[in-house]
């Protein structure tokens, strides 16, 4: 019963200041200081204000705020720990995926001197895909940058 009497105290003072503003000539702050003022009193006429009174003298309502609590540090907690350790689940797969993608045979990491030592170690003849003219194109680029 006080909130609400508060709440039309409020508003009632807030729609004086703003027939004050407006007798100054300004309009668009009176305006804005009048839906201000407004704010209070239809909270009170919709309820809110009664059962935010019911809310604060509520055993139970404040356990549930304090549940939502302590969801919310886990939660944070949890995202903090992500970020340590480098992403989500899904990122530190799609990774292990990329290393594993780009890991290369022992044999293919040995240092090449020049043109001369790469021919030496290609094979004579390669084996032609099946396709015919689907790699042609791709066999020029690589033949055109020596690989």
């Amino acid at each position: 019963m006080i909130a609400e009497t508060v709440c039309s105290a409020v508003a009632a003072a807030g729609l004086g200041i703003a027939a004050v503003t407006a007798y100054r000539k300004r309009f668009l702050a009176a305006t804005r200081i009048a839906a201000y003022s407004l704010v209070p009193l239809g909270l009170v006429m919709t309820g809110v204000v009664e059962w935010l009174a019911d809310t604060a003298f509520s055993p139970t309502a404040w356990a549930g705020f304090g549940v939502l609590g302590v969801a919310w540090v886990l939660f944070m907690t949890t995202r903090a720990v992500e970020r340590r350790r480098g992403g989500t689940r899904k990122e530190r797969k799609e990774a292990r995926a990329a290393a594993q993608r780009d890991a290369v045979a022992p044999a293919a990491s040995a240092p090449s001197l020049g043109a001369g030592s790469r021919q030496s170690t290609r094979p004579a003849t390669a084996p032609k895909a099946e396709s015919g003219d689907d790699f042609s194109d791709i066999e020029a680029i690589l033949k055109k940058h020596g690989i």
